[in-house]
Formats: C-alpha cells, sequence, structure tokens
C-alpha cells in the first residue's frame, strides 16, 4: 500500500516536471482587427503631437509677441489663437 502511494507520487512528480519543462512557443494572435486599431493609435498619437507642439509654437509666438510692441495685446491673442487652430487642422487631417 505504502509503495502504491510512493509509485503513484514519483509518477506524478515525473509528469509535472516533464510538462513545465517543455518550452512554450510564443503565441502571436495579430489579427486584421488589431493590425488596423494599432494603425488608428499610431494615428492619434501623431495627431496628439501635432496639436502639442501647435500649442507651444502659439505660446513662443505670444510671447515674442508681447515682447516686441508692433502689436496690441488682442493682436497677440488673436495670432495665439490662429496658431493653435491651424495646428488643430494638421491633427485632423492626420487622423484621417
Amino acid at each position: 500500500m505504502k509503495s502504491d502511494h510512493r509509485l503513484r507520487m514519483v509518477v506524478l512528480t515525473l509528469v509535472f516536471a516533464a510538462g513545465s519543462l517543455t518550452p512554450l512557443a510564443p503565441a502571436y494572435s495579430q489579427t486584421q482587427g488589431m493590425d488596423r486599431r494599432d494603425d488608428r493609435r499610431e494615428d492619434r498619437q501623431g495627431a496628439r503631437d501635432t496639436r502639442q507642439t501647435g500649442r507651444q509654437d502659439a505660446r513662443e509666438d505670444k510671447a515674442e509677441c508681447k515682447a516686441g510692441d508692433e502689436k496690441s495685446r488682442a493682436e497677440c491673442r488673436q495670432d495665439k489663437r490662429d496658431t493653435k487652430q491651424d495646428a488643430r487642422e494638421d491633427a485632423r487631417d492626420i487622423k484621417r
């Protein structure tokens, strides 16, 4: 009885050891839908980067405008709005 129990334990141990030693092949389940989703994600990131760059450019333009004395504050503010709007339009074009 005791030897049967030991034999079962040894067999089970060997089965589990053999199963854990077999290398597992990496599984990649890329489908067309996943590829399209990745493409959209990259497009959104590109559009986001474009908008962020536009914001930074608008800040710099406004600071330069305010530093000079040629334009009023309202004109500098409008220039900043125009720069940001151009960046938004470029971002829309990237997403399409």
